[in-house]
């Protein structure tokens, strides 16, 4: 691909959030790196609502780690928003019960997304919801 815009960013984040292995997240990551686009993944699972914030935390950890962000206040806030932004999505689904998946980061230039993709369970009842958030971040 040439040039990523927001649309494709987006679609990359959740391709991140659908890997299945840490393989197939390396795979990805390398295959992006190509094209100088930075990507992060990490698997969460808890109670919902208890959890918002550490998923929140998780996802401003993992994009610094792999050094899709800046160690600083705009890249962190700007990660941080989108992961909020794709909780409130999920959340009418989610609200009371076990989530367990994946949080999908993609970056490239100012272009940021973040995608959650949560299996949610209630007993052998399973829904699955993708929630997706963008920022532009400098």
């Amino acid at each position: 691909m040439s040039k990523y815009g927001s649309r494709k960013i987006a679609a990359v984040a959740i391709q991140m959030a659908l890997t299945e292995s840490r393989d197939e997240e390396g795979i990805l990551k390398e295959k992006y790196a190509k094209s100088k686009v930075k990507t992060a993944a990490v698997d969460y699972g808890g109670e919902f609502i208890s959890s918002v914030n550490r998923i929140v935390e998780r996802a401003v950890v993992a994009a610094k780690r792999e050094g899709v962000i800046k160690d600083n206040h705009t890249g962190e806030g700007a990660v941080a928003g989108a992961t909020r932004e794709a909780l409130s999505q999920i959340m009418t689904k989610a609200v009371g019960l076990n989530v367990g998946g994946k949080i999908g980061i993609a970056r490239y230039e100012d272009h940021v997304s973040v995608a959650v993709y949560f299996g949610i369970g209630l007993l052998h009842l399973d829904e699955v919801a993708i929630g997706l958030g963008h920022r532009a971040v400098t």
